[in-house]
Parts: structure tokens; C-alpha cells; sequence
């Protein structure tokens, strides 16, 4: 007969059985750190959120604004008129195709520009940085007012270098949006062009010379290297600037005077200016706006979402 021998467990093989315990205070440590912010931004941000909900299911116009008229509770009937309204869906499409070629142009020039950047020499990249730097912090009223000066059909300097006289560049539709979007690009490029830098000087060189030793080209070795390991930067950077191109308002508004003739070249900001504060319907430009701040949500929690998979990738 034999017996096993047992000893006793000590401190070690208990804490190998039951392993380390998780603390609760170490979850609760980031949210901790949030308070402060949240503090601020709640109130701030969660108002006037709450006052557009509000508006947006009353009768409210300049009767009720000046306290004549009682206000009159209609509930979804401002969201029942909007989307029964041949118009709103009209702007809409008008501002998501918009949006998207402007995401488009600006993500195309700001990651040529970076490519361009991470090659050229100090002077140059000096000089290129600068000038990226001055259009990313003119404020918007100021560089539509100078756009607008360029393309004057009188006194205009692109006219003057075409050699066409009297041209008007915002009378056409399409055309307005062109200058417009080239605008909107100048402004939001350099954001797209910093951050793909960045992310293009994180690359190891021994990354780019392999793919140059095994026959790449520098336009394979972009889409087949660089692509790849900057997804997470350019997926971040795409959906930053749809929340951007969305809501565009001033550039639309002060260079096509209000939207362009009749409206053609309105978006849903200038769409909502002008029905709360034109038609004096505050209610219903309430209403566009709450649709706008969800379709906006929708895109924010895809951005945090896509800040979360980058964080866990690192």
C-alpha cells in the first residue's frame, strides 16, 4: 500500500490556484479621469441638443417667438412634414453627394501632399508645411471672402490669367460647387496631410527599401505597403472628415449667396439656416437639425469605433 505524500500549500500555490484578482478600482480609474471633461462638455453640448429636441416637436414660429400665440405641442408632426417634403429629400441627396466627393478630393490631395512631403527636402518641406499651416488656420468666413475675390467675374484673377472677361463662376450649379468644394479641400487638407505624415514617418525604412529590393515601384510600393499599415490612420481621418463636408454651412452660404439661385446649391445647414430663421418655421429647422445630429451620432460612433480598433492595435 502506498501512500502520497502532501504538503502543505503555501502562499505561492494558493496564488496559483486562485490567480490575481481584478480591481475595481483600475476600471473605474479612465472614467475618473473623464469626470472633468464630461463635466464641461455634458452641459455645453447636452442643452442645446436637448432645447433643438424640444423645438422640434412644437408649432413654433414668430407668433410664438414674440408670445402672441400660444405654443402647440405637435409631436413628430415637423419630422412627418420634413420627410414628406420633396425638397428636404432633395437637399439631402444634394449634401451626401456633395460631401462625398469633397472626402474624396481631400483625402486624394492630403495623402499626395504627405507622400510628397516625407520625400522633399527640408526647405521644402518647410516651406510646404507653412503654407498648409496658413490655409488650415484661416478661418472660413476669411478664405471663402478671398476665393470669392479671385474668382469675381470682374475683377477676378482667374479670369484675368484665362483671359475671359465678365465670366460669372457661381452661376451655374455644378460649376459653383466646383469652386465651392476646391474651398472646402483648401481648408481641410492639411489636416489629411499632417496626420498620414505622421503616420508615413512611423513607417521603418527597412519596411520600404524590402519592398524596393524585391522590384516595387513607388507607386506599389504606396498602395501595396503604406495603404495597408496606415488603414487605421486613413479610416479615422475619412470619417473626420465626413462629419467636417456634412455640415458644411459658411463656404456654401457666403459664396453662393445663400445657397445659389432658387436653392440649387443649398445643403441641409443652409436648408435648416434658412427655414428656422428665412421662413421664421423654427420648429421644423429644429427638426432638420435633430436629423442631421443623428446621422451625424451614427458617423461619430463609427469614428470612435475605428479610434478603438486602432487603439487595441497598438
Amino acid at each position: 500500500m502506498t501512500t502520497l505524500a502532501t504538503t502543505p500549500a503555501g502562499p505561492q500555490s494558493r496564488a496559483r490556484r486562485t490567480g490575481p484578482r481584478p480591481r475595481r478600482r483600475d476600471g473605474l480609474r479612465p472614467w475618473l479621469y473623464l469626470l472633468p471633461a464630461a463635466a464641461v462638455l455634458l452641459p455645453l453640448l447636452g442643452y442645446p441638443i436637448y432645447m433643438l429636441g424640444l423645438l422640434s416637436v412644437f408649432d413654433y414660429r414668430q407668433a410664438q417667438v414674440s408670445g402672441g400665440e400660444p405654443t402647440t405641442f405637435v409631436g413628430l408632426g415637423n419630422y412627418a412634414t420634413l420627410l414628406g417634403d420633396q425638397r428636404f429629400w432633395s437637399v439631402l441627396g444634394q449634401t451626401v453627394a456633395f460631401a462625398a466627393a469633397l472626402v474624396a478630393a481631400t483625402l486624394a490631395v492630403g495623402a499626395t501632399l504627405a507622400v510628397v512631403l516625407s520625400r522633399a527636402g527640408r526647405v521644402p518641406r518647410l516651406l510646404l508645411s507653412l503654407a498648409a499651416m496658413a490655409a488650415w488656420a484661416a478661418p472660413a468666413m476669411t478664405g471663402s471672402t478671398v476665393w470669392m475675390f479671385l474668382f469675381d467675374a470682374d475683377l477676378g484673377l482667374v479670369n484675368q490669367v484665362l483671359g475671359i472677361e465678365g465670366f460669372n463662376w457661381f452661376y451655374d450649379r455644378w460649376v459653383a460647387f466646383g469652386v465651392v468644394g476646391a474651398t472646402v479641400v483648401w481648408h481641410s487638407f492639411p489636416f489629411v496631410m499632417v496626420t498620414l505624415y505622421a503616420g508615413i514617418q512611423a513607417v521603418p525604412a527597412s519596411v520600404i527599401e524590402a519592398a524596393a529590393l524585391d522590384g516595387a515601384s513607388a507607386w506599389q510600393s504606396f498602395w501595396k505597403v503604406l495603404v495597408p499599415i496606415l488603414r487605421p490612420l486613413i479610416t479615422i481621418v475619412v470619417i473626420q472628415s465626413i462629419i467636417w463636408d456634412f455640415k458644411i454651412f459658411t463656404q456654401i452660404y457666403v459664396m453662393t449667396n445663400g445657397g445659389g439661385i432658387a436653392g440649387q446649391n443649398s445643403v441641409l445647414n443652409v436648408y435648416a439656416y434658412q427655414t428656422a430663421f428665412g421662413s421664421s418655421e423654427y420648429g421644423l429647422g429644429s427638426a432638420i437639425g435633430m436629423v442631421m445630429t443623428l446621422i451625424l451620432l451614427a458617423v461619430t460612433l463609427l469614428y470612435i469605433r475605428a479610434l478603438h480598433r486602432r487603439g487595441e492595435s497598438l
